[in-house]
């Protein structure tokens, strides 16, 4: 069975991104769309990093980087604050807590796993 490549990875995270980011500028689409979306994004972003991982590294640290990036929102420093300002700082760091957001990422990183172990890994020719 042929594994999925790094290439076939990075256009996937690509994709993600584009839908993403027109998730959040379509009007009536939830806003949890994009933070699923975002989630999805980071799975696969680090898919390319993780090719021949187990499944334990490939949900967890994506995971836990999406959780840090949440949490990090309750810092209110000046700096942090002026990043989060700029279109790229807010679209990577975000711009408030929610725990609706953690529970988005779960079930986006849950899903893209499925997606990538039943579809991609074990379909391929």
């Amino acid at each position: 069975m042929l594994q999925p490549t790094r290439f076939f990875y990075f256009v996937i995270t690509v994709l993600v991104v584009f839908l993403g980011i027109a998730s959040r500028k379509v009007n009536g689409i939830p806003l949890l769309i994009g933070d699923f979306l975002y989630a999805v994004m980071v799975y696969f972003g680090f898919r390319m990093l993780l090719l021949n991982s187990s499944a334990v590294p490939k949900i967890l640290l994506p995971l836990v980087l999406c959780y840090v990036i949440e949490v990090q929102q309750l810092y209110d420093a000046t700096w942090i604050v002026s990043i989060r300002n700029t279109t790229i700082g807010h679209y990577v760091l975000g711009q408030g807590f929610l725990w609706s957001d953690l529970v988005a990422y779960t079930f986006g990183i849950g899903i893209a796993f499925v997606i990538d172990h039943f579809l991609f890994e074990k379909q391929l020719p």
